[in-house]
């Protein structure tokens, strides 16, 4: 397949929010209201904070205000794997927190059960799938690695290469390693748009195109409630949750522990039953690789595929910009990695069947990384406020357990999850430009060098490692 024919007509909208299913805004906040929670950010933080806060307490008054529209930047763009793990992966969150690892695992699968749960329940329209998640080896160093994982007691299946065949065939492929349980599949833009519903349903205020420009005190009043200012409007609340995630924050002790960096991804066009016949993905799983510069690739209710990763880009600056959602030689690569693992599709292929696939969508959008590539939590004005960020392109699931997290510090009891070390722990700050910058650069130097040497980590990556900055998954 040629790759320019194949990317030509693919829209730069992200494919979940491309749909005349979309909801029209609610309207922007005008003049001044009181509440009883003020939750900034109407991606899934803001959305599970407000879900869980009034069915904490149906009586309280909440208001969510989102900067565009509900959805619109990381929530609406991301592969939709929903995913148990609470620290990116259970090996990075031994690296990083091995005191309390397993109870953040099992604290990551409740977590995920009682997303789907709530789906049910609430019958939130978003294609849950709980399909669990594929990772995939095409090198021998890495199949070493995923079949020392083999633990079927807890859900983990070394399939070897003639078994793997029977999930998906990608070309080269020499085993993966199933985790049966700790994923799920969902359509993220339609999750949002189900939240947004049922809150709106149970009397959640929420204002789009209300870009929160500042907090601050109230200092005429004794109570010392917080005022979240507008362009027209603001609003008066003794608690805050912030969930901007990658956009500025508003506690300026915390500008210096995320930083954007730019994921794309592409979707095809439905396939024929020939087509996925001949790719034999049967079972549906959430599908990843294991090297550093990942590709994670899933299905949609239809049968397109979403093919998204290895790609990570950071711009001088910390600048998010709509610019930088699209770009193009990210994009080629990606569709000839594509057609390189799966040439049955490329329609040039002796196996191949139906002609090429091509691609109808293109997109990127902006992640929030922290140091520790998990969320962290902290509060701000008297523990008036509460913050999170950090999620860092694992936040589908993780965001309604910080959502949680944020409602208990804001209740100033101490609960189990207040108590936990990832919650007390802040990770460290990233430095300020332009050492940012060039820390970025050699960290993805770093870990391609690791991919290409069997996955050992060089001297960078380590050192890396014991200042707690590095990252293993």
């Amino acid at each position: 397949m040629n790759i320019a024919d194949a990317l030509k007509n693919a829209s730069t909208t992200p494919y979940w929010l491309d749909t005349p299913n979309r909801p029209e805004p609610q309207p922007a906040l005008r003049g001044r209201v009181t509440a009883d929670l003020v939750i900034v950010g109407g991606g899934f933080t803001g959305l599970w904070t407000a879900l869980q806060a009034v069915e904490d307490a149906p009586a309280r008054r909440i208001v969510l205000l989102e900067g565009t529209e509900i959805g619109w930047a990381a929530s609406g763009r991301n592969g939709g794997f929903c995913s148990a793990s609470l620290t990116h992966g259970y090996d990075n969150g031994a690296h990083h927190l091995p005191g309390e690892n397993d109870r953040l695992a099992e604290l990551g699968l409740r977590n995920l059960d009682e997303i789907q749960e709530t789906v049910e329940r609430l019958g939130l329209d978003c294609d849950f799938e709980r399909t669990g998640e594929l990772s995939i080896a095409f090198e021998p160093w890495q199949a070493r690695d995923l079949e020392s994982e083999h633990d079927p007691d807890n859900g983990y299946r070394w399939l070897d290469a003639k078994e793997l065949r029977d999930h998906i065939r990608p070309v080269g492929a020499l085993g993966g390693l199933l985790d049966e349980r700790n994923n799920a599949m969902i359509n993220p833009a339609k999750l949002c748009w189900a939240l947004r519903r049922v809150l709106l349903e149970r009397g959640v205020q929420i204002y789009e195109h209300s870009l929160v420009k500042d907090l601050r005190q109230d200092t005429d009043q004794s109570r010392g409630d917080m005022i979240a200012d507008t362009d027209q409007g603001s609003v008066t609340a003794p608690r805050v949750a912030l969930a901007t995630n990658v956009f500025p924050t508003l506690l300026k002790k915390t500008t210096l522990h995320t930083v954007p960096v730019y994921d794309y991804a592409l979707m095809t066009e439905p396939l024929t039953d020939a087509q996925m016949d001949a790719i034999g993905w049967h079972h549906r799983e959430g599908l990843d690789d294991v090297t550093n510069r990942f590709h994670y690739f899933r299905l949609t209710v239809d049968n397109r595929i979403l093919w998204g990763g290895w790609d990570a880009v950071y711009h001088f600056g910390k600048r998010v910009l709509p610019k930088y959602d699209q770009r193009p030689e990210t994009f080629e690569t990606l569709a000839r990695q594509f057609y390189e693992m799966f040439p049955q599709l490329d329609g040039e292929s002796p196996d191949g069947v139906d002609g090429g696939v091509v691609f109808t969508h293109k997109w990127g959008g902006a992640i929030d990384t922290c140091s520790r590539f998990f969320p962290f939590f902290t509060t701000g004005y008297g523990g008036r406020v509460a913050y999170t960020a950090g999620f860092t392109g694992l936040g589908v699931g993780a965001s309604r357990f910080a959502g949680r997290v944020m409602l208990d510090l804001l209740g100033e009891q101490e609960t189990e999850l207040t108590r936990l070390d990832m919650v007390r722990r802040m990770p460290k700050p990233f430095p300020p430009e332009p050492a940012a910058w060039l820390g970025v650069q050699m960290m993805t130097k770093a870990l391609i060098r690791a991919d290409e040497n069997e996955g050992k980590r060089g001297p960078f990556l380590r050192v890396m490692d014991a200042l707690k900055m590095g990252f293993d998954s």
